[in-house]
Order: C-alpha cells, then structure tokens, then sequence
C-alpha cells in the first residue's frame, strides 16, 4: 500500500512503529503539493520550512515518548480563518492579506500538542462568505475530480487537499454548511460538530452563534479521532462547553438504530443521481441492520431565509471592526476619519463580503428589526422544535448533504440566489446547534463525488461516527482520490 492510500490513522500507527518517519511523510506531502497546486490552488500559504523543521521536532517527541496520540506525526492543514501564530491569517481576503497573528487559535493548541504536523493554510471563501470558494481574494480553488468545478466552500481549500491528498487531514469551519457542502463535492468525509463542543478562541468570526470548527478527513474513523483531539471546554470560549468525548467507532452492526429519513429534504430540486445515491446510503445502513423511518420536517422551507438573515446580521457586527483603524488594510489616500472607513472597507472587501454586510445591516436597521430579525430568531426556535420530533422519532437522520453534485467555476457568480439555495440542506443544522457528518456515497453520472449527510440530536456525535464507520466498513467510496492507481 502505498502512503497516499493510507487514512490519517494509518499513517500515525506506521510512524508509531517506526514504518515510515515524519519527515519522510512531511517531505512526500510537500512534493504532492508542489505537483498538484498548478491546478487545485487549495493553498493560501504553504510553509515547507516550518513544517520540516516540525516534522524534525515531532519525530524526536514520538521517540521519546512525548507525543503519545494516533495521529502524531501526520501533516495536516489549517483553513485560513484560524489563527496560527507567526502564520499569516487572512481569511482569503485583502482586508487581512498581511495580518500576522500573535497568538494560536485553542484547536491549533490542541493539535500542536497532540504532534500534528501543519503544512500551510487553506484557501476559502472570503470571511467564509460563499459556497465556492471563488470568492477568495487570492484566486479560485478547484475540484481535484475536475478542474472545471468547483471544490464547494466556504472550506473547499481543506476539501480539495484532502481530495488531492496534499494532506491527510484538514481542519474547517461551518456555519451553514461550509464543511459538509465541500465534503460532498470532493468525496471525503467532514463533520460539524455540536456547537459549543470545540472552542472557537482564534476563529475569526462570521456569524458567532453558527459558526463551528471541524475536520475534514478521509474517513470516519480519522474524523473521530481529530474530533475527540480538539472537543473540549476552553476558558477562553464562553460558549464552549465540557461533555464526554465520544468513543472511537468499532465493528458494523447498526442493530437498533433508527435512521429517520426525512422527506422533505428528498422533493423538487434535488438532482436524481444524487437522491439515488443517498438512497443507496440508507439502504446499506438498513442491511447493517438499522430500521428506516419516515420522518416529517416541514418547516425546512424557510431554513433559507432565516439563516441568511440571521448569519448575515452577525457578519455586519462582527466585521465591523475592521476599519482601517486597529489593524488589516489601510488604503494610503483618504481626507478623513469616515473616508479611512469608507475607503478601508470599499477596498478591503471583496463583493460577496459587502453584500452580507448590507443584508446584515439592513436586517438590524431601525424599522426592520422586528420585520426580519426577530422573525428569524423564531424560525431558528422552530426549526429546533422540528428536529427534537425527529429525534423523538429517529436516532439520526439521513439527507442530501446539496442538491446537485459540484457545478462549473463562474456558474453561479451573476447569481447568488442560486449559491444560497444550494445550502438548502445544511443551514437548519446550524440553526439547530446540530452535528451533522457527510460521508462519500458514490458518484453521479459525471463521475463527481455524491455526498450522504448524517444529523444527530445535540451531543449526538458518537452516533453519527459509529453509522459512518459501519458504512465505510462495507463501502470504498472514501478511499478513492483522483488518480488513484485503481481509477
């Protein structure tokens, strides 16, 4: 077998026994890089320096008995919305092409102390702001499965080097989908965990109370172990809180679990070739022996509008500090205090990023608060009703993770509607404060990746690693990667 059909855990247990060492696996990662960069560009910033000298500096902790964990060792990347210090932190976007961070983000903390090796930074959608991760101030990221589609985002960056198998692992954010919409078009494997059970010190916010760190891996199996890795409570996160990491998945028999399929997620706009797919997903998890239940949840119809009110009107609070003043882009001509403002941020900013703002502010602007605002904070109180029937019901839920397989570069850039509208099947999970898991079910008729979503009842993350594991466990989907030599 060769490295790159290894998962991230496999790879951990052939440095653990002395198979392969960490900078032999630090040196590959960075010469598959080299190759696949001139057409995926997953990278924001690549640092071979730095990760060598760690690879270096890991190899001698695992010999002495430092660095312990299953994935010491194995190099890995970090969206470029998580603050790494001394590491250029720029959120894709011009507004912080030059912003230096002083001090890590607790995920990156927790992995450093569990031996990751951390190659670089990813590309995303500015401020996480899009589906694409067009939006980037430093160009486009493409899917590795064809480069003429789109990688998905905001994490697509993560996504794709994973797909590439540039890295092993990589670690994301979503706020309305932006782990497992990506996940989905490349074929990997990706969880939102719970909110508030991964601390976000060192995530530059976009919406504070949806967004949410999680891995992007090639397996469940790899997706439980960072999970457990970067869970916990942290004092700097007020929202963070303390519950018991979730066991590691073993064996497939889903004897007693319920798999609720909800069918209102599987009506008009959903592309055949992948409810297909994901049938096929929920038939497998019914051989393992799981029951399928039909389950109702009408209230996903307004999932749309209500996320982007309320994601939108945190954005215009959130970003609102960046103003030419403190730090991130000063334009070098301006007249005054309120041109600095006007000219930092016209020019700091790119479309998509001003867009929210002006969604978000008008949402919050006197007049329309109660019009908009206050009806979203209800639907979001709904929408959690909607999902506690279904767990009253179900164990966990099947879904689409989108409507459609990857789409081509530029097909929805003069129209953004249709980019909110593929969110259609994630942002309640957000909303809800929910784990939901994307595992690779197959392809459409392209030969593009088709991604099934797993949600869970809050805390429910144990449940969703043990029905992914046990799928995997009779599926290859997850194993496969763009030029691998069996393709």
């Amino acid at each position: 077998m060769e490295l790159f059909d290894l998962t991230a855990l496999e790879l951990g247990a052939k440095i653990k026994k002395h198979e392969i060492g960490v900078v032999e696996a630090t040196r590959a990662c960075l010469d598959r890089i080299g190759e696949q960069e001139k057409t995926v560009h997953a990278f924001i910033t690549v640092t071979p320096e730095l990760a060598l000298a760690r690879a270096e500096a890991v190899q001698r902790g695992i010999d002495d008995g430092t660095y312990t964990g299953p994935l010491a060792g194995v190099p890995m990347a970090i969206k470029d919305l998580i603050s790494t210090k001394g590491v250029a932190t720029t959120c894709a976007s011009r507004m912080l092409e030059h912003y230096v961070p002083v001090f890590d983000a607790t995920v990156t903390k927790k992995l450093e102390a569990a031996g990751a090796v951390c190659l670089g930074k990813t590309n995303m959608d500015e401020f996480a702001m899009g589906s694409t991760t067009e939006s980037s101030y430093f160009g486009v990221t493409r899917n590795p499965w064809n480069p003429d589609r789109v990688p998905g985002g905001s994490s697509g960056g993560s996504a794709a080097a994973v797909a590439a198998r540039e890295v092993f692992y990589a670690l994301g954010s979503d706020t309305g989908g932006s782990i497992r919409q990506p996940a989905s078009f490349c074929g990997v494997t990706g969880i939102k965990p719970t909110y508030g059970t991964v601390s976000r010190y060192g995530l530059l916010a976009y919406a504070s109370s949806l967004d949410q760190i999680g891995p992007l891996t090639i397996d469940a199996l790899d997706a439980a172990a960072v999970t457990r890795t970067i869970m916990g409570r942290d004092e700097m996160d007020a929202t963070s809180v303390d519950v018991p990491l979730p066991g590691m998945p073993a064996g497939d028999d889903l004897t007693g679990l319920r798999v609720g399929v909800p069918e209102d997620y599987f009506g008009k706009g959903l592309a055949s070739d992948v409810c297909a797919r994901v049938m096929d997903a929920a038939k497998q998890l019914e051989a393992l022996g799981a029951t399928l239940v039909p389950v109702r949840m009408p209230i996903l119809d307004y999932a749309i509008p209500a996320y982007y009110i309320l994601a939108c009107a945190e954005a215009s609070s959130n970003l609102s500090r960046y103003d030419g003043v403190k730090y991130g882009y000063r334009p070098e001509h301006f007249e005054d205090l309120h041109d600095l403002y006007l000219t930092a941020r016209s020019e700091g900013f790119g479309a998509e990023v001003k867009r929210r703002i002006m969604l978000g502010a008008f949402a919050l602007s006197s007049g329309y608060y109660d019009a908009y605002y206050n009806k979203a904070l209800r639907v979001k109180a709904l929408m959690k009703q909607g999902f506690d029937r279904c767990f009253e019901q179900a164990d966990l839920l099947i879904t689409p993770a989108a409507p459609t397989t990857a789409y081509a570069l530029g097909a929805h850039t003069d129209d953004p509607i249709q980019m909110y509208l593929g969110d259609i099947y994630t942002v309640s999970v957000n909303m809800a404060g929910l784990p939901g898991m994307v595992v690779p079910c197959g392809f459409d008729g392209e030969g593009l990746p088709v991604g099934a979503q797993l949600i869970g009842p809050a805390f429910g993350e144990g449940i969703l690693f043990r029905a992914a594991h046990a799928y995997q466990l009779h599926t290859a989907f997850h194993r496969r990667f763009p030029g691998r030599k069996e393709d």
